[in-house]
């Protein structure tokens, strides 16, 4: 990343966080980072937090730029694609955090030859707890791969797989933040039912999500294994599994991932 300036198309959360994190982390100084945005208040935060270069105009951001972030929402992707089209050469590189839209449809919208690396990152990102897949796209080297990794890396873990997982991915780790809030949510509410006030509840809550998941990383055994250390015999633990299992959580989940891989199928389909 020696030497390289990076432009972020589209300063919002998730932009925040991948500038936070190339910061805090030394992958490069800030004055090689620009980020853009319609709004010039929001981006006037930007430059106060993290010190980077700010502009309204895209054009130019991504003309001067070794590594363009494509940080918008899929809905934009057209408008966008459409007003860099002519600015980029084949020699920078475009990273895609774009749901759905695929990095053949990208470099159609720009028409120009020039590597493209799609990600699919998630919003703990903005505590450096992410999980981020990469793929690259037909004009995509080693090298470029490379550079998106170091980016991602700054926030969280980086997997890499191919395009046609990412719609999977989108499904599975990108929406699946939206699945643990809504557990910690649900699972506050019972505690405030059987009779625990509403904000210790909460703190046990999250707590006891945060500790699951890194009992899971930090001793590599699978999550069924770890679920039957903790149950025991005629104990509470068995009781609450039979209840889930009845109401069929692990069905509702799955159906959760696989409807949100269909959606960003169906993106990549109105954006192609």
């Amino acid at each position: 990343m020696k030497n390289q300036t990076i432009a972020v198309i589209g300063a919002g959360h998730m932009a925040g966080a991948m500038i936070g994190g190339m910061v805090r982390s030394k992958l490069l100084p800030a004055k090689d980072i620009v980020a853009t945005r319609r709004n010039p208040d929001a981006l006037a935060e930007f430059q106060k937090k993290w010190g980077v270069k700010t502009s309204t105009d895209n054009k130019k951001a991504a003309a001067r730029a070794d590594i363009i972030i494509l940080s918008v929402k899929p809905q934009m992707a057209n408008k966008v694609l459409g007003e860099l089209a002519g600015w980029i050469g084949k020699d920078q590189l475009v990273i895609s955090v774009m749901a759905g839209i695929t990095t053949a449809a990208i470099n159609a919208g720009l028409r120009v030859d020039c590597p493209v690396v799609r990600a699919m990152p998630n919003t703990p990102c903005l505590v450096d707890a992410g999980a981020t897949a990469i793929c690259a796209g037909a004009h995509a080297e080693d090298k470029d791969l490379a550079k998106a990794e170091a980016i991602f890396g700054a926030v969280g873990i980086v997997v890499t797989l191919p395009e046609s997982a990412l719609d999977a991915v989108t499904g599975l780790s990108g929406s699946g933040p939206v699945y643990i809030y809504m557990a910690i949510e649900a699972m506050i509410d019972g505690g405030v039912k059987m009779g625990i006030p509403r904000a210790i509840a909460a703190k046990l809550a999250a707590q006891t999500v945060y500790g699951a998941a890194k009992l899971v990383i930090e001793s590599g055994k699978h999550p069924a294994v770890l679920k039957d250390e903790v149950t025991t015999p005629g104990g509470t633990a068995i009781t609450a599994i039979h209840v889930l299992e009845s109401r069929g959580l692990r069905s509702v989940l799955i159906d959760g991932v696989e409807a949100a891989a269909k959606r960003s199928t169906e993106l990549s389909k109105l954006f192609a």
